[in-house]
């Protein structure tokens, strides 16, 4: 069985697709970017990522395989716990991992898990027949600015003519004077006028604000109140302290993990008729794990994530 095909197939559906006993391959979305260096352009895409602490059965992989391949679910766990362990001992012998379409998988020095996501594959389906696309630079043309020619200055000459009577210079200030004269003559009017507008402008006001105060308004149809709905954020990530098929002993442990402070509850059953309950819920991935891990130092190793779409 290549199980990493299936595993493929569902990354293009779900966040977080979990191998029982080895680890989860998580999606993340990751915007449109521009490489400056190479003019070069890539679309929105899914990167992935591996985490080697989710090892428990979420049933997705294995609810999958059941479908697609017309066996029981537990057939399907049997074959995924078969694949896990020529994985396993593949790794333990300093051998390479390759998923196809997915990654590859080595063991450092420290014995950790090191992962080399594939990036010719996208897994985002808004993104589906996006490609990347070089852009060559684009060539400016530099304009040169002339200066502007200046101006030349008349050139003054003096004359050597005789001066003229004393008349011209007597007529001369007599015209400087009507001149003078009649700016202020002009000005005088001007603000004349503008004073006369400016009554009649308050006059107009005083008049207006004499109808407001007359006036009595009436609303026929007054706005209705407007109620608010504020919609709650989805929290899809669950810690799961165990799963009981009374739910008498659901609520004992639910009563039970609250007193110690912890935020729980429970959830909906799942198919097989068991009644989950959970330390706490999160919106977030990266919040859910680091509460997880938390939670198996401090009080449950055996707590395990679920993530419902």
């Amino acid at each position: 069985m290549r199980m990493e095909q299936y595993i493929s197939q569902l990354l293009y559906r779900h966040q977080c697709v979990i191998v029982p006993g080895f680890g989860g391959f998580l999606t993340e979305f990751q915007s449109a970017k521009l490489v400056a260096s190479t003019h070069t352009f890539y679309p929105p895409k899914k990167m992935i990522s591996f985490n080697f602490q989710l090892k428990n059965n979420d049933g997705i992989l294995a609810n999958y395989i059941t479908k697609v391949e017309k066996i029981s679910f537990e057939k399907a766990t049997e074959q995924i716990e078969n694949e896990v362990k020529e994985w396993k001992l593949l790794l333990q012998n300093q051998q390479s991992l390759l998923l196809n379409q997915i990654g590859k998988l080595t063991l450092n020095p420290e014995g950790r898990l090191v992962f080399e996501p594939i990036d010719t594959l996208n897994y985002l389906t808004d993104a589906f027949g996006l490609t990347s696309i070089v852009s060559p630079p684009v060539k400016r043309e530099l304009l040169s600015v002339e200066p502007e020619p200046k101006e030349e200055k008349p050139v003054i000459v003096l004359s050597t003519e005789k001066q003229r009577p004393n008349w011209f210079k007597y007529a001369a200030v007599a015209v400087v004077g009507l001149g003078i004269s009649g700016f202020f003559v002009n000005q005088w009017h001007e603000t004349k006028r503008a004073n006369d507008l400016l009554q009649v402008e308050k006059a107009v006001q005083k008049k207006v604000e004499q109808k407001i105060q007359q006036a009595t308004f009436f609303i026929d149809n007054p706005i209705s109140s407007v109620s608010l709905t504020v919609v709650e954020e989805q929290k899809n990530y669950h810690i799961v302290a165990g799963a009981f098929r009374e739910l008498k002993n659901a609520e004992k442990a639910v009563a039970s993990l609250q007193k110690l402070g912890y935020n729980a509850r429970q959830i909906e059953p799942n198919k097989h008729g068991l009644h989950p309950v959970v330390y706490d819920s999160y919106s977030r991935l990266e919040e859910a794990q680091q509460a997880l891990g938390e939670i198996k130092a401090n009080h449950n190793k055996e707590a395990w994530l679920l993530v419902q779409e």
